[in-house]
């Protein structure tokens, strides 16, 4: 009997997502794989997604990741008008056999609010589970709606009662992981990148300090707020500081880049941001939270480079110290542990890739996760 998953991205960048976005790019990784399987795949998403799925739910044409830069009141219905299709669809419809929901905070509260007769659903927890204290310290989704972590880290500081609904994690992959160890060397740069949105709980501020300090050169490669590009972000002038990621990049990261020892170049994606992670020295994780999921972390390490980063969240889960990168849990030895991940093997990284974060074993992972689901909307599960 085929099984048929409505996978719900949410409608803030298409899937695909054109550069930068975490989980649009998990759901872009998973869907054909779960296909490739024999899964149906009805995709909630925006208009403009051009993944291949089975089907396809969107209330917006395209993706309204802009609008999030605006007041509350004004951006607060976006993600509700999304849910609101979702909702429409599931009680129009009678052939789907699970949610798979990655919506952050209204995805999980709109399906535990749906009742006995909804389908049962899965729902990814990709983020800080310390946002929404109320939310996740009172949930209950019954035997139907269940959740899992992206880490085991991530889980471990979930509160109670979301912990109770738990059925598990499932580390993120990587297509870069196929066959990663078959691939051939590529010479490597002088070169650091940090590869991620800015913001303080990526700590670019005290990478590109450090790479002062300690004399390597720094590309920072990702978005400020909703700016990709160093030019729309000047273009933008002071009304840009209304966002508090353009505002820390102008007071903390800006003062460090100069051009010749700290670069920051935008979002970068496809061939230019493989060439850029793969020709760098290291791959650098300044963190200052508990990092959930590492999709950045993956992909260096597919890419044959070494990780060097804070010990936090799921990163010693994800890097074996000493083989695969280099881990602290003092921010200070950050600079001199770039300079030693030279002395790593990038064919070590490349294998452990390719055995761990590949499409396929996550995707197995995930049809396992949707039987437990399946099993629980008929009898209780215990707490993973």
């Amino acid at each position: 009997m085929t099984l048929t998953v409505l996978m719900n991205a949410g409608p803030w960048l298409s899937v695909p997502p054109p550069g930068y976005g975490g989980i649009e790019n998990v759901v872009a990784t998973l869907v054909p794989e779960l296909r490739r399987l024999g899964v149906r795949v009805v995709l909630a998403s925006v208009e403009s997604s051009t993944l291949p799925v089975d089907e396809k739910i969107a209330v917006f044409p395209d993706g309204q990741f802009h609008a999030l830069q605006r007041p509350y009141n004004q951006v607060c219905g976006v993600s509700q008008a999304h849910l609101s299709g979702v909702v429409r669809a599931l009680h129009a419809r009678d052939d789907i056999d699970l949610v798979h929901d990655h919506v952050e905070a209204v995805g999980l509260a709109t399906l535990a609010a749906m009742g006995p007769d909804a389908p049962p659903a899965l729902h990814t927890l990709h983020w800080d589970l310390a946002k929404h204290p109320e939310l996740y310290g009172n949930l209950d989704g019954g035997d139907r709606v269940r959740v899992n972590g992206v880490s085991a880290s991530q889980l471990a500081r979930a509160p109670e009662a979301l912990r109770a609904h738990a059925v598990g994690h499932v580390h993120l992959a990587t297509p870069l992981a196929v066959d990663a160890d078959r691939q051939a060397s590529v010479a490597k740069g002088d070169h650091v990148v940090i590869l991620g949105r800015i913001n303080p709980g990526k700590g670019q501020d005290l990478g590109a300090r450090l790479a002062h300090e300690a004399g390597f050169p720094l590309v920072l490669a990702g978005p400020v707020g909703p700016y990709h590009r160093p030019e729309d972000l000047a273009a933008a002038g002071d009304e840009a500081r209304q966002n508090p990621d353009v505002r820390f990049f102008h007071d903390h990261v800006a003062p460090y880049v100069d051009g010749d020892r700290v670069r920051w170049v935008g979002t970068v994606a496809g061939r230019d941001r493989d060439d850029l992670v793969a020709s760098a020295r290291a791959s650098l994780f300044p963190l200052r939270w508990e990092e959930p999921g590492g999709t950045a972390v993956v992909e260096s390490l597919a890419l044959g480079t070494p990780v060097v980063a804070t010990a936090r969240g799921c990163l010693p889960e994800l890097v074996e110290h000493g083989r695969t990168g280099l881990l602290t849990g003092v921010e200070e030895e950050l600079g001199d542990l770039v300079l030693a991940a030279g002395g790593l093997e990038p064919d070590e990284c490349r294998r452990e890739a390719a055995r761990r974060f590949t499409p396929a074993r996550m995707a197995q992972r995930y049809l396992e996760l949707y039987e437990r689901v399946r099993q629980g909307a008929a009898q209780p599960l215990q707490p993973a």
